[in-house]
Parts: C-alpha cells; structure tokens; sequence
C-alpha cells in the first residue's frame, strides 16, 4: 500500500468511488507513511488518529449503504494550522495560542468536510504566518523533503512538505505574500491563489481584505483544482465572495493552449534579483509553451506601486489582527510580528489614502495589460530552497536581502495585482532542488491560470518526480 500515498488525490478519488480501494485502507497507509518520515520532516502536527479513523469508518458505510458521495470522499486531509478546526488544536504557530481548541471549523474547513475529506492533523506554519520559512516555539521546523537541510518554505511550509512526501492526499493553504507559491516551489507540488473572493473566507476581521487569500494544495494542478471545487464558491457572510460554482474547476483540463498568447518574465522586467538556476528554469519555459501551441512574448506587466501597496495594506492587517497580542503579552510574540504591528501603527491617513491611489491605478494598468495576453509567467520564488538554520536567504541573484519579506517579491508584487496564480513544478537545480513558476491571469480567471499550468505540468512531468526522505 505504500505507493498508494504517492498517487495523486484525482486517482485515489476515483479508487475510493469504485471502490477499488477503501477510506480506511487509505488512512492507514497515510498514517504509517506520517508515523516513518514526520519525525524527520515534522510538517504534520496536532494529529487526531482516532476522530480520523472515525470518520474513514463513515465513509466506508456510506459508500456500502449507496449514499450519494462528495467529491472529497475518503481523500486524507491536513489542514493549515492557521485555519480553525472544531475539535482539533490550532496554535497558529503561537505560544499564546498553544492549548486552543475551537468549537467550529472555519468556512473553508467546513467545506473540506462536507465534501467528504477526512481530516487528520494540521500542517504546520510559521508564527501568525509571518515569512515564508515554516519555524515556530510551539512545534519548530518544517525540513524540505528533497533536502532535508534545506527550507521547506511559507508560511504553508508544512503543508507542501507534507504533499511532497505523501503525508496527506490532499492540503489547504493560505497566501498573502507568496505562502501558497514559494512553499509549492520549494517541495515540488501545486499552489494555487486564488482571485480574491474565489474562496470566501469566515469569520474574517476585516471582510474586505483582498491581500490575504485562502486556497487549495496537491500533487498536481488537477489535484489542486479539485480542491478548489470544493472551497470556492459564494457566501453571504463574505462581502467580496464570487457569485459562481466552485464546480467549474472540477472539470478536466486541457493538454493544449493554442490560441494563446503568454508572457515570460524571469526577473519582472528587472523589478526583482533571482537566483542564476531559477531564471533559467523560468526561460526555458518559452520553448515549452511555443510547443503547446501558444505564442510566447517578453515582458512583465507595469507593477509601479505594487511595492507601496502591498507593505502599506499587510502592515495594516497585522497591526489589526495581532496588535492587542503584542501589547498584551509582547514575550509570546516573535520580533517580526513586532515589527510588522509597528509598522502598521506608524501608518498616517496620508500613508493609507497613498496606497488606495495607488492600488487603484494598478488595478486598471493590470486590467489593460490582460487585454494584450492570456497569462504571464514568473518565478513562483526568486530564490532556491535555503539553508534551514536560516531564518530568511541572506542573498538573492547576488544581491543583499534587506529583510526577511524582501526575497519574496516576485509574489508578493502580485499579491498586490488582486490576480490569481497557480505555482507548478517547472525543473531541478543540478543539486536536485525543486522549482517552480507561477502563471498570473486575469483578475477571476483562475481556471485559465490552472490550464495553463496543467499544460506545462503535462509536459514537463516533474510532478511525478517524488522525493526519497532518509528516515529519522
């Protein structure tokens, strides 16, 4: 059973519909694959065996009794330890949150049940998911499965180790500046973020917060969308949450993309520095592309502002969601939760009114620009997969990393666009470390951001390229 962990969640949906393989035959050959080579990755954390076990036995009745299934039926699923799961503790990586037990899944959580995921354990995180290297006090280190030594990345670090190394079928995630793509990039598996609203989150404190996304994991691009299926779709506590079905991106997905006109981009027209390996990974996807069908231009869209618009508005939100903490019990708060609060308070009227100018004038920029392409694609991460002992890469492409956001620019700037991206696997260093790129479209055309990135996965194959983690 133990290859079974390495399918992708699109096959063992469809094993568990047939029957062909059973709820409780795949949770417990996630679980012994958990028990192996956690200890030595330590990306899944607070697990729940028994409810777990619980729930397979459920979905095994259900499937003998000829009840109508979900389209997560039977799939084993860790959940961000940033997300509220009833029952099961959710530490946000914080020491000031280590005992907490919700009584109510959050909305996307309550989804993923529903729709017949068996929920496991959670993946791990960094402190309030703040940089994009997953440590925090409460459970320490995520470690990269192709390289143990190496970061896993962030802040859904240990959820993308734990794809990686088949710990889980399945995994949410959650991105502001770039924490469901640097982590893809980094482990090798799928990330997409969303377009703002496309997974409505609740509760939210600030409803209307468009930085800050919540979205599907996998193996593969279809693995990713099927999860999104299930996430997205309207809800009328979320003011910016998209009136269509999640369903649409249940449906296959093309191997071609004639017609298409794409844009590539290794460095941001030069916006950002990137590391020698990752450009040329990114480059050599111009000849991939034109392969598939699509016409392949230079260039990067106009991102003047971004840099102000990002910082302003996620420096808001900290100072929002985590400033009573800090004032509170300022010992449980790592330094850089500190800093990004102080940022946020140091914030004037002007400083704020500057950012929504400028958050303006890219919207139309991007909207224009989108008329001219279908997609551009990025480096999902500007940097390979560092030193662990580290806290953030000290270099870039050569270049000094100011602090620890800085190194993460190439998707952060876009975080700022409001657009969707979808990070798939795109090559290996020579030392065997993964990267990938990211495909940005249209402000609410995720399903062309996942087209296009199953095409490239189809061909460049490196998804089905699993790691082999030395045991503890």
């Amino acid at each position: 059973m133990s290859a079974i962990n390495d399918l992708p969640a699109t096959t063992q949906a469809r094993m568990l519909a047939t029957g062909e393989l059973s709820a409780r035959e795949l949770l417990a050959a996630t679980l012994d694959r958990v028990a192996a080579l956690n200890p030595r990755l330590n990306a899944v954390v607070s697990i729940d065996e028994e409810s777990a076990r619980a729930a397979a036995a459920a979905a095994d009745e259900a499937h003998a009794a000829g009840r109508p299934l979900g389209p997560l039926h039977g799939l084993p699923l860790a959940v961000k330890d940033l997300h509220a799961t009833a029952g099961m503790r959710t530490t946000f990586g914080s020491p000031a949150f280590e005992d907490n037990v919700p009584e109510a899944d959050e909305l996307v959580v309550a989804r993923m049940r529903a729709a017949g995921a068996i929920v496991f354990g959670k993946t791990n995180v960094p402190e309030f998911g703040a940089g994009s290297h997953t440590f925090n006090p409460v459970f320490g280190l995520t470690r990269n499965p192709y390289a143990p030594d190496r970061s896993a990345g962030g802040s859904s670090g240990g959820a993308a180790a734990a794809l990686a190394a088949g710990l889980t079928s399945l995994a949410d995630g959650s991105d502001m500046g770039g924490s469901l793509r640097n982590p893809a990039s980094f482990c090798n598996v799928v990330g997409h973020r969303p377009s703002p609203g496309r997974v409505p989150a609740w509760p939210a404190k600030d409803a209307w917060f468009t930085l800050g996304v919540q979205g599907p994991m996998g193996r593969t691009v279809a693995d990713a969308a099927l999860l999104l299926s299930v996430q997205a779709g309207p809800d009328e506590r979320a003011p910016l949450s998209l009136p269509e079905s999640g369903a649409v991106f249940a449906a296959g997905l093309p191997a071609r993309l004639d017609g298409l006109r794409i844009a590539v981009s290794p460095d941001l027209d030069g916006r950002v520095p990137v590391d020698a390996e990752v450009a040329a990974i990114v480059e050599a996807q111009v000849d991939v592309l034109r392969g598939l069908g699509a016409e392949v231009v230079s260039g990067c869209l106009d991102l003047t502002g971004a840099e102000e618009v990002f910082q302003t508005f996620r420096a808001l939100n900290y100072a929002q969601g985590v400033g009573d903490l800090v004032d509170g019990e300022p010992d449980k708060v790592k330094q850089a939760i500190h800093w990004n609060v102080a940022k946020g308070r140091a914030l004037t009227g002007a400083d704020v009114a500057t950012a929504i100018r400028l958050r303006t004038e890219l919207f139309h920029r991007v909207r224009a620009y989108f008329t001219t392409v279908d997609a551009l694609v990025l480096p999902a991460s500007q940097a390979l997969p560092f030193d662990a002992a580290l806290e953030y890469p000290k270099t870039v492409g050569g270049s000094e990393v100011e602090d620890y956001l800085h190194w993460m620019r190439a998707a952060y700037l876009i975080s700022a666009t409001e657009c969707p991206a979808t990070a798939v696997p795109a090559g290996f260093t020579g030392e065997g470390l993964p990267v990938g790129v990211q495909v940005v479209t249209a402000r609410h055309a995720d399903l062309r951001a996942l087209e296009i990135a199953h095409a490239l996965e189809k061909v460049n194959g490196h998804t089905a390229r699993r790691p082999s983690v030395p045991s503890p």
